[in-house]
Formats: structure tokens, C-alpha cells, sequence
């Protein structure tokens, strides 16, 4: 597959995550969990804005009423544009000194997917949530340590979901009011051969593209059977996440991340923590918009 990598922003995230385009305004936003705060991008004009976020902040979704829909460290939350809360939905259903929300995006019908992650790593405590468009937020899966990886399929018949430390990539079967079934394993991936799974985005063939964690890659892997199809190097070895934005949605945005690395990490892979573009032959999917409250 033919692409060109670009390096969009110097930004040197400390874990930077969540890329989110908006159609709309035809912005990138992306997060930096661990220095909390949104990032708005213009790649038109190239203006950078920064917007700070009272506690760490895993995911967020774009909201029908404008704003955002965010789950923090303690909760999942309505939010304005720039950032400040507007109103507390549900609270994080595991202990937020051992757990925070992590990965999460909004479905095909509008309702607002989020999974935590169980920090202590000790066993596998952490849960993926759904916020229905009622406000109501439950736990929908469980028997995760990290929960990344979340995308539907451009036929609305499979969730995507991958489990970073315990190197998995799942599917779940979808009804057609988007009600998951069983789930199932697409693909184990070897740390050592492959890095490990986290943020995804799908693409208008319903390729899924992971950002391969500590692998250093961003891969296309194919619904059928879990193969890799197409593997694109970065100059990072920690990217974290993937969008597809741009005025066509042809450019895959990549975040990443320098958390606890050390000096010769940083030395070997300076760019750690900035934000990458690769443009692509394929679109992706514009994201949906939660359509509760």
C-alpha cells in the first residue's frame, strides 16, 4: 500500500491519545491523558489550541448539541468546547485510586462507548461501559486489565475491542440495535514480535488499523481472520491511537506516547509523544455523534 508519513505536531504529549476528527469543523482533537487537557488542531490554518482538564481524561466523543461527551479518571461527562464540564453522568464503576477511563468512541447509533483501565496490572478488573442516549452508563463486558481498541464496522455488524497487556484483539457480534453477543478472539498478538494492541479506527472496507504499542507501527489487519495486511513504521515506538480526518478522511492521525520512558528512550525516539499523519489510498468513517441529553 502506498502512503507518505508526516510529523503534524511537536506537541510532546505525555500520553497523548484519543484523535478524534470532526467533520464538521474540520479540526483534529486528541487528548493528552497525564497532562490533562484537550488539543484542537487546524490543519488548514495550523493553529494549536490547548485546553486543560481538571482530572485525566481518557476518551471523549462529539456531542449532536455541541461539545463533548468525556469519561475522565472518576466518570463519564458532558462537556463544552473548551473543555470545561457542564454536567456529571455516571461515575467510574471501579476504584479511582487502582482505575481511570481509558479508550472509547461513539457507535453507529449515537450512544458513547468507554472502557477503564485496572492500573495495578494484578489481574484483569477493568470493564468496558456504554452511556445509552437515556444517560443511563452500565457496564457492558468485563475480564480486561486495558481496555483499547473500541470500532464498529461500516455494516454495523461487529464491535471491535482489544485488551493492550494481555495482547488481544476481540469482536462482538452486533443485532440490529447494535446489542453485542459473545465475544470473540480475531487476533493474539506477540509483544515481542508485534507490540501490543491499542486505539484503532476502521476503515470504509472495514479494515481495522491498530496502533501497535511498543511496536512501533500503525497495522491494517484484515476482519475475516485477524491477519495483518499492510504495516506502516513510525519514528516513534509508543504511538497510542488512530483517526482518520482530513477533508476526504484519507489521512490517518497517529498520537503517541513518552509516559515512563527514560532518557536513552528519549534520546533514541525524540519524537515521542507528538502527533503524525500518513496519507493513505483509503478513507475512513466519519465518527458518529452521541445523541443523548
Amino acid at each position: 500500500m502506498k502512503y507518505s508519513l508526516r510529523h503534524v505536531l511537536a506537541v510532546q504529549a505525555e500520553l497523548g491519545e484519543c484523535p478524534l476528527w470532526s467533520v464538521k469543523e474540520q479540526v483534529l482533537y486528541f487528548l493528552d491523558i497525564l497532562a490533562p487537557a484537550i488539543h484542537r488542531y487546524d490543519p488548514q490554518s495550523g493553529d494549536h489550541d490547548v485546553f486543560p482538564v481538571e482530572q485525566h481524561i481518557g476518551c471523549l466523543g462529539l456531542r449532536a448539541a455541541g461539545g463533548f461527551v468525556a469519561a475522565l479518571r472518576s466518570g463519564v461527562c458532558f462537556m463544552d468546547a473548551q473543555g470545561r464540564i457542564t454536567r456529571w453522568l455516571g461515575e467510574n464503576p471501579d476504584p479511582t485510586d487502582k482505575s481511570r477511563f481509558n479508550d472509547g468512541r461513539v457507535d453507529p447509533w449515537g450512544r458513547f462507548w468507554c472502557g477503564n483501565l485496572w492500573q495495578p496490572q494484578d489481574r484483569n478488573g477493568a470493564h468496558l461501559c456504554r452511556l445509552d442516549n437515556q444517560l443511563n452508563l452500565r457496564v457492558m463486558a468485563g475480564d480486561i486489565k486495558i481496555s483499547n481498541g473500541l470500532a464498529f464496522s461500516p455494516d454495523r455488524r461487529w464491535m471491535y475491542h482489544s485488551d493492550t497487556p494481555n495482547g488481544m484483539l476481540y469482536r462482538y457480534p452486533l443485532d440490529s440495535e447494535g446489542e453485542p453477543g459473545a465475544r470473540e478472539v480475531l487476533r493474539r498478538f506477540d509483544d515481542a514480535a508485534d507490540g501490543l494492541p491499542d486505539g484503532a479506527a476502521v476503515d470504509v472496507e472495514g479494515y481495522y488499523w491498530s496502533a501497535l504499542y511498543a511496536g512501533g507501527k500503525v497495522v491494517r489487519i484484515d476482519p475475516a481472520n485477524g491477519d495483518i495486511v499492510a504495516s506502516i513504521p513510525l519514528p516513534v515506538r509508543w504511538p497510542t491511537m488512530v483517526a482518520f480526518g482530513g477533508a476526504d478522511l484519507k489521512t490517518l492521525y497517529v498520537t503517541s506516547s513518552r509516559e515512563d520512558r527514560s532518557a536513552q528512550e528519549l534520546a533514541r525516539y525524540p519524537q515521542s509523544g507528538d502527533l503524525f499523519a500518513i496519507d493513505l489510498p483509503i478513507a475512513g468513517i466519519a465518527e458518529p455523534q452521541f445523541t443523548g441529553g
